[in-house]
């Protein structure tokens, strides 16, 4: 080192040229040189580091680049530890640690290594501390060695405790004695019940292998394992291990012992002791069976975690493509009702123009798919507002007979089956109806319009793993089940069969949204869909909907829903001013008194003013401080109430809770023909 020293620029540092350095530092460099112990000088304020050639055997791969280098540099891993010594030793003060562990990067990866350390300052020429003397003694091997003896003491004393406790619960089984060089055992009368030796056996020269052979084979091998270890190591020996009992069952044993060794190193005595563990190991695999079925639960809970995760990112897409939807559909449908009203509107101004009949009664048919459209995208998004109601299937099924007859045609044949005593659902009517209708529809082209439909409906009680991530909980429900003979689906095509758009058929001959609707209404009325099909099988749709305990409703009477005219004064707050004028005119060609307001604001304050109204014909969502709901609220506490009907496109869940209606709730959905309008107008002020 004394050559690489004088070698090394030290112009380049602060302590500047050799032949500069205090005298003060040279003697102390001659002095570390010649020691035989690793240590390092620590010069100046960033402690420069001149070491000798102990130290560069500890600084492994480091050397010879800390030489000249600051220790904070040349150790980065332990930085804030040298700087405390620098700082420390250079204010006069002195540092010593004994077995001090810490992580060096040495040969480039990071090891523990153990360290006594030792810390003084060294003066200048003016007697100022100016550096550091540090010297390292490396402890590893011995803190290691020490640690694996005191392991070795450790299980030795674990192994005399364990002995002494079982002699004192009177849990020993017996002790044997193994003559390593003749491979012989000495065994005690406890050891020969405990392996069911024979009465006239000599206990005192066993052959290894009759005790070998009362080992249950299974565990034959691991006790070969454990002694030919202790043997080669020393170690302590402990076997845990069953033997044959003279029933033919088998004993839990723990065997103990610790080969022993003569003066050259070879074994030549094992003794040991048996320890009766029986009741131990039992109680252990009671525990590990509970163990596993509880990891069975916590993966079956995994598993529904998973499920639950991916329903909620189910719903949040839909969520986010009911958002938009909503916004959409709200506009659209505005644009809708001008056009169907003024087409109306037309239509009866040239009643006897058949070019212009002919065109109208086109343009309002494309008005309807625009509104069909729209509405299967609300309903995809479960943002369609429903009307739900207690009914029986019966009902549904007796209501859909003769529609289903004149879709499917006469070529197809229709089953229907249903429970002598159905349960109730709560549900709306319309909108079950018309996901029955889309699935036959579906049937119908996949059976290419021969083959048998079945429409059923059962009582079923779903258990919690069929409803696990499904978004329903368990209990009774009313199962509705569309089966066909069709051609059936691909695996990838169901998978797919949900989507919004997506569809098998040809351009022009399906939007891809009936399935997607039959779903959203199925969801929003808190149900569950499942669709299962396979190639030339056909398919099976079967819906959920949870069971309602209320009683049928009573049939009402509605009043003449179709009379002309009306002599009542109605309020029309619309805030978009073509659908505004359109409706004026609809319902004042019937003879109905209309006001007009163009937002909620303007209407309560010509109500509050004393404007006398019958009925409030108002668009759902319109901007300004007074909702739609406000002015509804205001009419119920009148007396007596106004009536109130309501328009929208999208009703944005303000007039109901998830979308759906209160049974006093009546809302006329864009866009709207005169008929509906006027019969809507004359129901709501009958009732």
């Amino acid at each position: 080192m004394a050559g690489r020293i004088r070698a090394f620029d030290w112009s380049t540092t602060e302590l500047g040229p050799l032949d500069t350095w205090p005298r003060s530092l040279s003697n102390t460099v001659q002095l570390m040189l010649a020691s035989p112990l690793p240590m390092v000088m620590l010069w100046g304020p960033l402690g420069y580091m001149i070491y000798n050639d102990a130290y560069s055997g500890f600084a492994g791969g480091r050397h010879p680049y800390l030489l000249g280098s600051p220790v904070e540099l040349g150790w980065p891993e332990v930085a804030d530890f040298n700087r405390h010594v620098v700082d420390t030793c250079l204010a006069g003060g002195t540092l010593s640690y004994s077995n001090k562990v810490l992580v060096l990067l040495r040969d480039g990866v990071p090891e523990d290594v153990w360290l006594d350390l030792y810390y003084s300052p060294v003066a200048d020429d003016e007697g100022r501390p100016a550096g550091v003397m540090a010297m390292v003694v490396e402890t590893t091997e011995h803190v290691i060695s020490e640690r694996r003896r005191q392991a070795a003491e450790d299980a030795y004393r674990a192994d005399n405790e364990r002995v002494r406790l079982a002699l004192n619960a009177g849990a020993l089984l017996g002790s044997f004695v193994w003559d390593i060089k003749a491979n012989v055992l000495s065994v005690d009368e406890r050891f020969a019940r405990t392996f069911s030796l024979p009465s006239d056996q000599n206990l005192a020269e066993l052959s290894v292998d009759i005790a070998e052979s009362r080992i249950h084979p299974d565990d034959y091998s691991w006790v070969h394992e454990q002694v030919n270890q202790s043997v080669t190591t020393g170690e302590p020996y402990n076997a845990e291990y069953r033997v044959l009992r003279p029933d033919g069952s088998y004993l839990w044993v723990l065997a103990s012992g610790c080969c022993e060794f003569n003066e050259q190193g070879e074994a030549f005595r094992f003794p040991g002791v048996l320890i009766d563990i029986h009741e131990r190991k039992i109680a252990e695999e009671s525990l590990l069976k509970f163990t596993r079925n509880l990891e069975q639960r916590v993966a079956d809970e995994v598993d529904a975690r998973l499920a639950a995760e991916e329903q909620l990112r189910q719903s949040q897409k839909l969520e986010a493509i009911g958002g938009l939807t909503g916004g959409v559909a709200h506009d659209f449908n505005n644009l809708l009702q001008v056009i169907a009203g003024n087409l109306h509107l037309l239509a009866r101004h040239e009643p006897d123009n058949a070019n212009v009949q002919r065109r109208v009664s086109a343009s309002i048919a494309a008005v309807e798919r625009g509104a069909k459209l729209s509405s299967q995208l609300l309903a995809f998004a479960r943002r369609q507002p429903l009307s739900p109601a207690v009914l029986d299937p019966r009902q549904i099924f007796e209501g859909l007979t003769e529609l289903l007859q004149r879709a499917l045609g006469e070529t197809l044949q229709i089953n229907m089956t249903t429970p002598e005593a159905p349960w109730h659902l709560y549900v709306d009517r319309n909108q079950l109806e018309n996901a029955i209708l889309n699935l036959a529809i579906n049937a119908r082209d996949a059976m290419q319009g021969e083959g048998t439909l079945s429409l059923s409906a059962e009582n079923i009680t779903l258990d919690r793993a069929f409803c696990a991530g499904k978004g329903i909980v368990a209990g009774d429900y009313v199962g509705v089940t569309v089966t066909d003979t069709g051609i059936g689906m691909s695996p990838q095509v169901l998978a797919q069969a949900f989507e919004p758009f997506f569809t098998t058929k040809a351009d022009g001959q399906g939007t891809g949204l009936g399935l997607s609707m039959v779903f959203g209404f199925v969801k929003q009325s808190g149900g569950h869909i499942e669709i299962s099909s396979e190639v030339g099988q056909g398919t099976r749709v079967q819906l959920y909907f949870p069971r309602s305990w209320r009683s049928l409703q009573g049939e009402t009477v509605s009043p003449d829903a179709l009379h002309r005219g009306g002599h009542e004064h109605i309020l029309v707050v619309e805030d978009n001013e073509a659908v505004r004028a359109a409706a004026v005119e609809l319902l004042r060609e019937e003879g109905y008194q209309v006001i007009t307001a163009p937002n909620g604001d303007v209407a309560m304050q010509m109500l509050l003013e004393g404007g006398a109204v019958d009925l409030i014909f108002t668009d759902v969502v319109m901007p300004g401080l007074i909702k739609s709901s406000d002015l509804a609220a205001w009419a119920k506490v009148q007396t007596p109430p106004v009536a109130v009907l309501f328009t929208s496109g999208h009703t944005r869940d303000i007039i109901s809770r998830n979308h759906q209606l209160s049974p006093d709730t009546h809302l006329l959905s864009k866009p709207y023909g005169p008929q509906a309008l006027t019969r809507m107008v004359r129901m709501v002020l009958n009732g």
